[in-house]
């Protein structure tokens, strides 16, 4: 059986995510319902539809506008929703005020019953011709374009809205003509709405006084590029900005960070339903179990990729295409981290003790560089060259806390290792915090003598004796030792590398790091934290955690089996990849065939009774999936040239 791209791979029989768009039809099939249904599908979901308005228009044109009744439009979501629940629901075109404040009544009473149903809105406006798509109960199009909907009955209800720039100064009533002015407009409409944004810039006009004047900027933008822009916007760049608010399920370090999305633009006129497709293609991943921002990056890669294969079918602006999920690493936005404020906010959650140890543990100088780092400065240009490149993959890589089950482990021939000894202030110390009499005065008032893991906290001349011993012992063995964490001692005395997870990214040296000559290891929890990783070039990324682990608390939900396989599929051949996270002998052969190369294993071996002879099996077995791997792709090739 063919594939829905037409190859020979075996169709998914798992029964998909329902996906809903409530939207108007597109009698040119390339925008509203049409492509939030082709969007849909070609991510993996099926899509039911609950249809609006009914529009007359073409590539070039919208001549009619007519909503459905109020009975019809109640009578499609009752229907729907008593046979195919959805696990997530795009809102486009809504044809009158009066569909808002029904269709808001409604998403009210079901998110009674389901309140974890991500709601996302795309506040059309202005079809990609120019035309006016809202009517407002008004058949004079060109008047109805000068007004905007209100959609403030959908405060509290809705996940995220994702308004252009035509449509983000409406809904504000602000002028966004600068990239300031745009961002400031983005954050408003996030409070007054209690929910994220994703303001699009890719329609930005150019050299225009006013961008709310022109209908037009939305076809326009992507074909003239030309001159350097006065309000700050890069003309190579569609830049979009994203504003979260309370993500559900997120790292508390991102759940209400906001963020530049840039993409490099691309030069073509046929970008029918675009906003719509983007803002499908964000239900349809999230209806598959990847957080809000996740979902944001991997659908602007999707439109990406439509933008760069779209073709002209009519006279106008042709539709994008479906290209299948997005595994082009350079399709995806980089992503600027503008919002220091949460630096404070998690070192509040680290320390679990007064907000005042904050200002005690880091100096100004140190806060406000890391604030700097993070407004202003893409990790891409602080480390250009990235980090050491490793010579080999990791395979079976113990994560250890104790110097005893190191040594062992060491002088048994295991090559990769990382020390993982926890405190809940090293990520915040400077290199002579920990034996300095602040440090004391810290650590005495926090709460517990132990780490959030439950392992006892070492710090000061303890914790330096034991990192320069094991560093040692790694040169002795000629390992590659990482060093998790504590990133000074790892520099004083030349560790092979450094792991560190995405909260460290802030307040870490990095430069230091990378000038030191050690080798970079960084911890990933979802699409998102994977691209910032990949932004600082590192020598290893961890994936995970995959299974439920109590090694450690942490923020997300297991990634699974299928999460991993698109991970790897995005930065395979770029970094070694480790998945990490309660990976054991019963379940490493499934972690195998999602084609990462490597483990990182922690109670597999420090829990078992005999940690060498544990090791030695996980490896035995790794190696053996990696040679019936190997012989499977064989006899494929065998049986293709016969």
């Amino acid at each position: 059986m063919l594939g829905i791209h037409g190859d020979n791979v075996p169709m998914n029989t798992e029964r998909p995510a329902f996906v809903w768009t409530i939207a108007g039809s597109d009698s040119g099939g390339g925008a509203g319902i049409q492509a939030d249904l082709a969007t849909i599908q070609d991510l993996g979901c099926h899509g039911c539809s609950v249809v609006t308005t009914v529009t007359a228009q073409s590539s070039v044109a919208v001549t009619l506008v007519e909503p459905v009744s109020a009975a019809m439009l109640i009578a499609q979501l009752t229907t729907l929703l008593s046979d195919l629940p959805p696990k997530a629901i795009k809102i486009g075109l809504l044809a009158d005020q009066t569909q808002v404040a029904l269709l808001a009544d409604w998403i009210a009473s079901f998110k009674i019953h389901y309140p974890s149903v991500p709601v996302i809105v795309d506040p059309v406006m202005v079809a990609s011709c120019g035309d006016a798509l809202a009517v407002d109960n008004c058949q004079d199009i060109k008047s109805a374009a000068k007004s905007a909907l209100d959609f403030r009955p959908f405060k509290g209800l809705i996940e995220l809205i994702t308004p252009n720039v035509l449509e983000l100064g409406r809904l504000t009533h602000s002028d966004v003509s600068t990239k300031a002015q745009f961002a400031a407009a983005a954050l408003a409409l996030s409070q007054s709405l209690d929910c994220s944004v994703l303001a699009k810039g890719g329609d930005v006009s150019f050299g225009s006084t006013d961008i709310l004047d022109d209908t037009h900027a939305q076809t326009q933008a992507n074909v003239h590029v030309i001159a350097l822009d006065s309000n700050g916007w890069d003309l190579e760049l569609a830049e979009d900005y994203l504003v979260c608010h309370q993500v559900r399920a997120s790292s508390e370090l991102h759940q209400n960070g906001r963020f530049w999305l840039a993409s490099q633009r691309v030069n073509t006129r046929h970008n029918h339903g675009s906003g719509c497709t983007l803002s499908s293609a964000i239900a349809a991943v999230l209806a598959q179990g990847f957080v809000l921002q996740d979902a944001v990056v991997v659908a602007k890669a999707y439109v990406s990729q439509g933008l760069s294969a779209a073709i002209g079918l009519g006279q106008g602006p042709g539709p994008l295409a479906r290209t299948g999920w997005p595994n082009d690493v350079s399709r995806y936005a980089k992503i600027n981290l503008c919002d220091g404020n949460f630096i404070s906010h998690h070192l509040n959650q680290h320390l679990d003790v007064r907000s005042d140890l904050v200002a005690t543990v880091l100096s100004a100088t140190d806060q406000a560089t890391a604030q700097v780092r993070i407004a202003s400065t893409p990790p891409q240009n602080i480390l250009s060259h990235g980090f050491k490149v490793l010579d080999a993959d990791l395979g079976v890589y113990p994560v250890v806390s104790d110097l005893t089950m190191l040594e062992s482990l060491l002088a048994a021939g295991v090559k990769t290792l990382q020390l993982r000894i926890k405190t809940d202030i090293s990520e915040l110390t400077t290199a002579g915090f920990a034996e300095s009499n602040l440090g004391k005065s810290a650590l005495s008032r926090c709460e517990s003598g132990k780490s959030k893991s439950g392992e006892p906290e070492l710090f000061g001349s303890e914790l330096e004796a034991q990192i320069q011993t094991a560093i040692a012992l790694g040169k002795h063995f000629n390992a590659q030792l990482f060093i998790n964490d504590h990133w000074q001692l790892a520099i004083k005395y030349h560790a092979f590398g450094v792991h560190l997870g995405q909260e460290d990214l802030a307040v870490t040296d990095l430069a230091a790091i990378q000038a030191a000559g050690l080798a970079l290891g960084i911890s990933s929890h979802s699409y998102f934290e994977l691209l910032l990783a990949h932004q600082y070039s590192p020598s290893y990324i961890a994936l995970g955690h995959i299974f439920p682990t109590t090694t450690k608390q942490m923020p997300s939900a297991p990634q699974g089996l299928a999460k991993l396989k698109h991970y790897v599929a995005l930065l395979q051949g770029h970094y070694p990849l480790v998945a990490i996270g309660g990976i054991d002998l019963t379940n490493l052969a499934k972690v195998k065939a999602t084609g990462v190369g490597n483990i990182a294993v922690v109670r597999a071996i420090t829990k078992a009774k005999e940690p060498l002879a544990a090791f030695a099996m996980l490896s035995q077995a790794w190696e053996q999936c990696s040679l019936s791997e190997e012989l499977a792709v064989k006899h494929e090739l065998d049986a293709k040239h016969e």
